[in-house]
């Protein structure tokens, strides 16, 4: 039986829940999401990486098709007006997330022959590694594509108020969980040679608008390849030659950007770019 004397002893200060969930301890917590990630990818030979963003919204072609078919097949009876307008959006709504599907199909594809072709590189280290915010949607495509090629991929994978877990599809020694934004984005940015930006919202606009500063400031080197991947999407969201008529950007910031709109061409304009600038490993995790 432990001493009055041991019991009253107090804690070490790493070791005490209280004071490591504290305002003062924050950056002890902000450095443990930088080293635990450093850690981890130089112990599995990471030597770089290819980001993949896009929505957490967008469902596999399987998924959204069967929920269309259920609400098709669904009768909408005699209910109230209020009832048959809420039936005709949840149609409406089933109908575009199935003509959206293609980007979560076409996502995996491409995440599957980057990967195949990464591999051929051998690994030590793991060259042009896939990276996802670790999430459902555009990010589960990435992994699940990488995953079908037999690879290893990144899931960076972020604390919300509403819990988002980790796709299935990341390689668990390589799934990561951030408190913090900023050492996540940091994480996005410090290995990539590659971004490719399917289609969506804020979250991805937010990581897309990062890495362009970056660039633009000379933070990340400008051989590092921006894609932004469907333009019929993209071009209504955001007017982007409107920024340079207006002279907030100019023709060389614009063309830090690329397009893409099938996988055959994005595939080719990623390896053009990898093989032209990317093929010597340069980056932070090397000793």
């Amino acid at each position: 039986m432990k001493s009055s004397r041991h019991r009253d002893m107090p804690k070490v200060a790493h070791r005490n829940p209280e004071f490591m969930e504290s305002a003062p301890a924050r950056p002890i917590r902000i450095l443990g999401e930088y080293l635990d990630p450093l850690v981890r990818l130089r112990r599995e030979g990471v030597g770089d990486t290819i980001v993949m963003f896009g929505s957490a919204r967008i469902e596999p072609r399987d998924r959204a098709l069967a929920l269309l078919k259920r609400l098709e097949r669904a009768r909408q009876g005699r209910g109230t007006p209020e009832k048959a307008n809420a039936y005709r959006k949840k149609l409406r709504a089933a109908r575009s997330a199935v003509e959206m599907s293609r980007y979560y199909e076409e996502a995996r594809e491409l995440a599957r022959r980057i990967t195949a072709w990464a591999m051929t590189f051998g690994d030590r280290p793991r060259r042009f590694v896939i990276c996802s915010g670790g999430g459902p949607g555009i990010m589960e495509a990435a992994n699940r594509g990488a995953a079908e090629a037999g690879g290893k991929s990144i899931g960076l994978s972020i604390e919300l108020p509403h819990e988002q877990l980790p796709n299935p599809f990341i390689s668990p020694e390589l799934s990561f969980y951030f408190h913090y934004f900023f050492m996540r984005k940091l994480w996005f940015a410090q290995l990539a040679k590659a971004l490719i930006v399917f289609p969506g919202g804020f979250g991805t606009m937010d990581e897309l608008w990062e890495m362009l500063t970056l660039m633009q400031t000379g933070k990340l080197p400008r051989s590092n390849l921006i894609l932004i991947y469907g333009r019929r999407y993209w071009d209504q969201v955001l007017n982007w030659r409107a920024m340079q008529r207006w002279g907030t950007i100019d023709e060389h910031e614009y063309g830090l950007l690329v397009f893409a709109d099938t996988v055959d061409q994005a595939f080719e304009r990623v390896r053009t770019n990898l093989e032209m600038y990317h093929l010597k490993l340069d980056n932070d995790l090397q000793d």
